[in-house]
């Protein structure tokens, strides 16, 4: 799939069926997340791979709008880790950008996905440190839940030329 394609096409996924993905294929779409820029080219990121469906069902209990994640084959935990931003308060696009690596390279493999908000809601960021044992320092940033699609969405199109300014507003 060419990427403006990708980008044109991809759409939150909610709804998965029972199939699990390959590690490898898991594997590759956060190498994909590790590939984005980031500042200073520090890419203060960690990733925690959730396969375990015990794992997957507890999510909700400190997420409230995770309800579909235990029904997706994985999730993907993204975390700031603040000791590795040369730049300070950078992690946040960083790990925006890492997010939306993995969310194009889940579709382009044929696999649905949806970006779960974490920062900078506390409740959530503390109910994801404790269910996942997470270290100080270390700042739980979005969630990804991947799975094999059971529903199919159409493009929408997004563009809103009253939203573009030249030159100045």
């Amino acid at each position: 799939m060419d990427t403006i394609k990708a980008i044109k096409t991809r759409r939150s996924i909610r709804k998965y069926s029972d199939d699990d993905i390959p590690i490898e294929k898991l594997r590759q779409i956060i190498e994909c997340g590790m590939y984005a820029p980031s500042a200073g080219n520090e890419q203060p990121w960690h990733f925690i791979l959730i396969q375990d469906k015990n794992q997957l069902r507890n999510i909700p209990e400190v997420h409230e709008h995770a309800r579909m994640i235990p029904d997706a084959s994985a999730g993907i935990l993204v975390c700031i880790d603040s000791s590795l931003e040369k730049h300070k308060d950078m992690g946040v696009q960083d790990c925006s950008a890492a997010t939306q690596n993995m969310l194009l390279a889940i579709h382009d493999l044929g696999y649905a996905g949806c970006w779960l908000g974490v920062y900078p809601r506390e409740k959530r960021m503390i109910g994801l440190k404790t269910l996942f044992n997470i270290p100080d320092g270390i700042i739980p940033f979005s969630l990804v839940a991947v799975g094999v699609p059971d529903e199919e969405k159409n493009p929408v199109n997004r563009m809103r030329e009253e939203r573009i300014h030249h030159e100045q507003w």
